[in-house]
């Protein structure tokens, strides 16, 4: 495949950047002060407002979305989707629980670090990167399950910092996983609507390398900000 470098690499990287520069706050999914205050309020199994709250973290999580889009980019049969977004499902969703059940702790820069870096990394292999490098890649499949893992670890840290009710917590939390996985289906049949219109457009292998090369340099804004918050954030 040809690659088009230059129509539009600047003005579509600027724009990632420039959503991520423009996000309230330095961690990509974090939990929203409103939403954090009526997880707190919680006592007692509530399975449908978690649901609410895990679906709503999905749909607004740009970092996950990034890389889902990495995912699915080139991706045509939907047996092939159905492999990588269950991949990645199955890594967000493991750690996710032994994080918020079981108490499994990292540093949340840290994570939402590599977070960033598996955005860079996905851009990074659909245009060929690693071949053109090293002459041959990771296994995709094996790369999107490892993310996953950081994925679901990254919520993790952030339902730790809250004050959870030990009263139906594991309903709650299994409630509130099963919520964040309908929102990635949500979010991701949009992606999806989006990239078969734009493949239908005939520009889409002309662009596909600026759109991946945007990918990469919202990767790297977000593992710029939380090496900078590993580094300046921390109290």
């Amino acid at each position: 495949m040809r690659w088009n470098r230059r129509p539009h690499l600047i003005d579509a990287a600027a724009l990632v950047v420039a959503l991520i520069l423009a996000a309230p706050v330095v961690h990509g999914h974090g939990v929203a002060e409103r939403d954090a205050r009526l997880l707190e309020s919680i006592d007692g199994p509530a399975v449908a407002p978690l649901m609410y709250l895990g679906a709503k973290h999905m749909v607004t999580g740009y970092d996950h979305l990034l890389f889902l889009a990495g995912v699915v980019f080139f991706l045509y049969r939907p047996r092939h989707i159905l492999l990588y977004v269950t991949l990645f499902t199955l890594g967000h969703s493991v750690t996710l629980l032994a994080g918020a059940l079981w108490g499994v702790r990292a540093n949340p820069y840290l994570i939402d670090a590599v977070i960033g870096l598996s955005v860079v990394y996905k851009g990074f292999e659909n245009v060929g990167g690693f071949r053109r490098l090293f002459g041959g890649q990771p296994d995709p499949r094996v790369a999107v399950l490892v993310f996953g893992l950081f994925h679901g670890l990254g919520l993790a840290t952030k339902l730790q910092d809250l004050a959870l009710s030990p009263n139906g917590l594991v309903t709650n939390i299994v409630s509130f996983n099963v919520g964040v996985e309908i929102g990635q289906v949500l979010a991701l049949s949009v992606v999806l609507i989006g990239l078969v219109w734009w493949r239908r457009q005939g520009g889409y292998a002309r662009h596909a390398f600026a759109a991946n090369a945007a990918l990469m340099s919202g990767g790297f804004a977000l593992m710029g900000f939380q090496i900078a918050g590993f580094f300046w954030g921390q109290p």
